[in-house]
């Protein structure tokens, strides 16, 4: 893991001596005299946090790669707290050694700030210093991968029927249901009968991460599967069953009971629900992800928010960062059962829909008092939320056109939900607010309408404002009374 161009390509490229970017698999396995060591790739860390979400520990360690010429960057943030809240190891690698302007000492003090302090400064993290490009380095990293594999004492039995884990699937046109799954224990075979989440299937073929047709995968072995009944979820545990009755009754099984879940209540922490969660012991710590519009805001609310800790639950910030609340966060925040709150910034659209898709309680303010105040009534049992927010609607402006009645009317494409007329709405421009006011004129084409749902061109104005730009994000959102949850 990692920031954008530091160096993971290029690292993988130098550990396999091959072209990892001809490959589609997502985990390349090297063979080595002394070990195996599988290389899950995680692009953007969706997948890594989907596969934490689901409780699956398919990653063993993390290998957090920075350029010593860069230093830590958000991403690299981003990428240490998603394996402190899966509670993986982690080694750093500091890349880019070859370059001139490499400075190793200022990136060790710069990660030491967030607990990787280093072993010779008497730490507990490994850190290997490497060039990718000149592929200097690399067999010192894989002896300290393989030793943290002894120490971790990882192993497995390859006499025994196949156990792994679901890394990536998809629906291939040609092929059907296809996932790639790292076989963790047991060997997989050719026709062996399989359960992998809520579907069943038996294995039709296996490719290994050179495009190799294989008979047979040992553990510490990734390869693509083909021979689904349905699409898997990363992180979906996969096992070989007996017979086909049984899988299939398994299978049967647990989309049943998916479908229950799905329609049951959710299990999220909410502020609503949290003092409810605390009396009950179901909660000893809230975690909170924060983001805010500079440096000076965010370090304020996480200093206002460690202070509110009490000794019935802990108020632990897992990850602060300046810029506006994006699906990462959201997902970060299903993976560690955490709230999102937002000082003067607001959710993306992706946000948006992966705040919709896992449950998560995400909360923008814009007075730093109201943010402490609702988390601090929320532990106290004392929150009494009468009206909610509910974004209803998002539209990016194309184009614009002056007209004598209205001045300047928005023409936007509406890529979620739906614009309603008469309803809020707010101007935000790089995620920052700019104007809120309501939708007094909707039309479609020429003709008035009382709204416009997604995927569809539409004009908007709003009588006091017609200071739009293009790719202004126009957010339309109601207010709606929730009863009180609490007893």
């Amino acid at each position: 893991m990692g920031h954008v161009d530091h160096g993971k390509t290029s690292l993988l490229d130098a550990i396999r001596q091959s072209n990892v970017m001809d490959t589609e698999i997502g985990a390349y396995h090297v063979e080595l005299e002394s070990g195996s060591v599988v290389f899950l790739d995680t692009p953007g860390h969706a997948a890594f946090t989907a596969m934490r979400a689901r409780g699956a520990q398919v990653t063993d360690i993390v290998v957090l790669v920075v350029a010593a010429d860069d230093g830590v960057m958000p991403q690299t943030v981003e990428a240490l707290n998603h394996a402190k809240a899966a509670g993986v190891p982690i080694l750093v690698v500091l890349n880019k050694m070859d370059v001139e302007s490499a400075r190793p000492d200022h990136v060790k003090r710069q990660l030491a700030e967030y607990d990787l302090v280093p072993e010779e400064w008497g730490g507990q993290t490994i850190f290997v210093e490497i060039s990718a490009k000149e592929r200097i380095g690399i067999e010192e990293l894989l002896e300290m991968l393989l030793l943290e594999a002894e120490l971790l004492e990882l192993s497995a039995n390859p006499n025994k029927p196949a156990r792994g884990t679901v890394a990536e699937a998809k629906l291939d046109k040609g092929r059907g249901p296809v996932a790639t799954v790292l076989v963790q224990n047991g060997t997989l075979r050719v026709g062996d009968v399989f359960v992998a989440g809520r579907y069943n299937g038996k294995v039709r073929a296996m490719i290994n991460d050179r495009g190799h047709h294989v008979k047979n995968a040992p553990p510490s072995t990734p390869v693509e599967v083909l021979g689904f009944t349905g699409v898997p979820e990363a992180g979906d545990q996969f096992f070989v069953v007996g017979s086909e009755r049984d899988a299939k009754a398994l299978s049967e099984f647990r989309q049943a009971q998916h479908r229950a879940t799905q329609l049951g209540p959710q299990s999220r922490v909410s502020l609503e629900e949290l003092f409810q969660q605390i009396q009950e012991g179901d909660i000893k710590e809230l975690n909170i992800i924060v983001k805010g519009d500079v440096q000076g805001s965010v370090e304020a609310v996480f200093d206002s928010l460690q202070r509110l800790s009490a000794d019935e639950v802990k108020i632990n910030v897992i990850h602060q960062a300046v810029g506006g609340i994006t699906e990462t966060d959201v997902l970060l925040a299903s993976a560690s059962n955490a709230i999102v709150v937002g000082f003067n910034v607001h959710p993306t659209t992706g946000a948006l829909i992966a705040k919709e898709n896992e449950d998560i309680d995400v909360r923008t303010y814009s007075v730093i008092y109201d943010l402490i105040s609702d988390v601090r009534s929320a532990m106290e049992g004392l929150l009494e939320p009468e009206v909610r927010e509910v974004v209803v609607g998002r539209g990016i402006v194309r184009e614009l056109f002056r007209t004598p009645r209205m001045g300047t009317i928005a023409g936007s494409y509406v890529n979620w939900g739906r614009i309603i007329r008469n309803y809020a709405l707010r101007v935000l421009r790089d995620n920052r607010l700019v104007y809120e006011g309501q939708v007094d004129s909707l039309r479609h084409f020429k003709e008035d309408v009382t709204e416009v749902q997604a995927n569809y061109e539409c004009g908007i104005g709003v009588s006091t404002f017609d200071d739009f730009k293009v790719d202004d994000v126009l957010e339309c959102y109601t207010h709606e009374r929730i009863p009180r949850l609490l007893k």
